[in-house]
């Protein structure tokens, strides 16, 4: 059994890592193999293009690696429902758009193996307080 000596989370862009800050020197620090990171990242994520991806990388003392992927974070998710680059700085004054349940629903359940819900309710209530926070509406 190997023995973990350093955990860190990163975000990259699905399928377009690049050993470029941020994530270059993160991982130069942690002492793991640049290229390979990027690597086996882009590969894993082919199908996540576009999105912001975190990863959860377990470093070993003979400087192997594993990571495992995370969902992309919900505001990213929401962003994307409603068609804009940022949510509203002023929530309660001004609205960045509107969300539908079907929409919560559906991101809900993406984020589910992430969020610590019991149930899907549980999880579209979460869901529906970051929407609300960033100034989203829920219809």
């Amino acid at each position: 059994m190997k023995k973990v000596v350093k955990k860190i989370k990163v975000q990259a862009m699905g399928g377009a890592a690049t050993p470029a800050p941020p994530l270059g020197p993160t991982l130069g620090q942690a002492g793991i193999n640049i290229g390979e990171f990027v690597k086996q990242f882009n590969d894993r994520t082919q199908d996540k293009k576009g999105q912001l991806i975190p990863a959860e990388i377990n470093v070993y003392e003979d400087r192997s690696f594993d990571f495992v992927l995370k969902t992309p974070p919900a505001s990213r998710l929401i962003l994307k429902a409603i068609n804009k680059e940022k949510g509203s700085g002023k929530n309660l004054v001004s609205k960045a758009g509107t969300i539908s349940k079907d929409q919560v629903k559906k991101i809900a359940e993406e984020k589910m193996p992430d969020l610590n819900a019991n149930d899907i309710e549980g999880a579209m209530k979460i869901i529906e307080g970051t929407a609300r926070s960033m100034g989203v509406e829920v219809k």
